[in-house]
């Protein structure tokens, strides 16, 4: 068989006919391919693990695998030697991915199929995928990211509360009940405190597993708008610093009411803490992909804006603005909820300078509705 393309990374018969008849190639692959025929000679080594092995292909074909690919596990066993693919059990059909060292201890993940012409026949070509682990590492770094930043979010109000229990427990009769209630007060919007970033975790874990559950029903984003608002206010924001501005004919919305007040209480606690002036919402229709119905909010400040250099990091994990304070985690779930109900959301500049979060959600109404 003709190889298709020139190449120093692979030998002419490790191009399979499915291979060319896709108009791919081993070099297309975004994982490092190596095959070994049955005698356990390098046939393939592709440019993917030339990359990640720092091997030259015309170093590796034609060579033993032991010596073209040598690889130890954790403890410096040999593992080829250790796996004995060629002659170990015959119902065997392969390794599942492991971390693995290569010459100098650089790690890499290894999983190999061994192929067989019949169930329990001789191994006559061993097909191996290399990883790298820099996307491992990256996940890694996320997750103890978070951890570092759950432990510091908690241990504010978790010493407050320990502090005014004790105190209350230790001196109950030398204070007066004004005291007693700006203490139980205080422990009560720690409490508080701690139950959301409890909730945040929760969220996080959801929207990472796609687990995300969605609970539709009829929601009035008008309505929704306007009680988030209000808790603003009520939580001392002058009533003037925010306008709400909503279109007729509005269409019907089936959405989860506590994840969309979820939503706009991160949206307006965002532009009131890292935006100026006053704080526009507007709540219209919108014609989505495929001109699907649904809602539009949009979100704008007249405050300095997001720099562009931002908007991409925005809505990824521990983004904070240019004022400190808060998790980075709001934006986040924010974004994972959006798409939970099939919406969009996006970041741009208000026509102030400010910034301005959009979020679109289809009308989205329940399966058994829609079954005639």
């Amino acid at each position: 068989m003709t190889n298709v393309r020139t190449s120093g990374s692979v030998a002419a018969d490790c191009v399979p006919a499915s291979f060319d008849g896709l108009g791919l190639h081993p070099d297309d692959l975004p994982h490092g391919l190596v095959v070994a025929d049955d005698s356990g000679r390098v046939t393939c080594f592709n440019a993917a693990a030339a990359r990640i092995t720092a091997v030259r292909p015309g170093e590796a074909l034609g060579r033993p695998l032991e010596s073209a690919l040598p690889l130890e596990d954790l403890d410096g066993r040999r593992w080829w030697a250790l796996t004995d693919p060629y002659g170990g059990l015959a119902t065997r059909i392969g390794q599942p991915e492991r971390n693995l060292l290569l010459p100098g201890g650089r790690q890499v993940l290894v999983s190999a199929r061994y192929i067989r012409p019949r169930p329990g026949g001789p191994v006559v070509r061993l097909v191996i995928q290399l990883r790298g682990t820099e996307a491992r590492r990256r996940t890694e770094r996320s997750h103890a990211e978070l951890i570092a930043t759950v432990a510091h979010e908690l241990r504010s109000p978790l010493t407050s509360v320990k502090g005014f229990t004790a105190t209350l427990l230790a001196k109950w009769e030398r204070f007066t009940d004004d005291q007693k209630r700006l203490m139980l007060e205080t422990v009560d919007a720690d409490a508080d405190r701690v139950t959301r970033l409890i909730a945040e975790l929760l969220d996080i874990s959801r929207i990472d597993s796609g687990r995300l559950e969605v609970r539709r029903q009829p929601v009035d984003m008008a309505a929704a708008v306007r009680r988030n608002v209000e808790a603003r206010t009520r939580a001392g924001q002058p009533a003037d610093r925010f306008e709400i501005k909503v279109a007729d004919s509005l269409p019907p919305l089936w959405a989860d009411p506590d994840k969309i007040d979820q939503v706009l209480g991160n949206l307006l606690e965002n532009a009131v803490r890292h935006g100026e002036g006053r704080v526009t919402i507007e709540v219209s229709p919108a014609l989505i992909k495929a001109r699907t119905e649904g809602t539009a909010v949009t979100v704008s400040d007249e405050g300095p804006g997001i720099p562009e250099e931002s908007m991409g990091r925005v809505f990824t994990r521990f983004w904070r603005g240019s004022k400190r304070g808060g998790t980075g985690l709001g934006l986040y779930i924010v974004k994972g909820i959006v798409e939970a109900h099939g919406g969009t959301i996006t970041v741009g500049r208000a026509a102030k300078g400010g910034a301005q979060f959009r979020f679109t959600l289809p009308v989205g109404a329940p399966a058994f509705l829609t079954q005639g």
